[in-house]
């Protein structure tokens, strides 16, 4: 075999032995792929009832205020934001529940799972309620 004839096979040997590897590669690519998901949004907070007796949903955040619904005990609510208002039993906060009619229940009775914003920082239309006062005064 003459030197050029040896350099052909060796070429050919060398070119089977990198097309081997790139599909290796190929392969390899693929079965280690992660599928494609959408990335997770923030996870929204929620809140459970931790009274024995259950917990009333107001129409504002105070004692005073006509109650919308009622809550059991160990019932799950999600929370929109908090703010600080009437002290019930030495806890001021009070959440905004995100449901379909939102209201708010008292924080001392209820546990949360995160972080919940004050309402402040919380978009404007969120926080109004949907019915306001018929006799608001000012």
């Amino acid at each position: 075999m003459s030197t050029t004839e040896n350099l052909v096979a060796r070429g050919r040997e060398l070119a089977a032995g990198a097309g081997a590897l790139a599909a290796v590669v190929a392969v390899g690519a693929t079965l280690f792929a992660a599928p494609a998901q959408a990335a997770p949004g923030p996870l929204k907070p929620y809140g459970v009832v931790t009274a024995k007796a259950g917990l009333s949903e107001r129409q504002y955040p105070s004692t005073d205020s006509s109650v919308r619904g009622y809550l059991r005990h160990r019932s799950q609510v999600g929370l929109v934001c908090k703010v600080r208002t009437q002290n019930v039993r030495g806890n001021s906060v009070w959440y905004l529940t995100r449901s379909e009619r939102p209201a708010w229940v008292s924080a001392k009775y209820v546990t949360n799972s995160g972080f919940v914003k004050y309402c402040k920082d919380v978009q404007h239309h969120r926080v109004q309620p949907s019915n306001p006062a018929k006799h608001a005064v000012g």
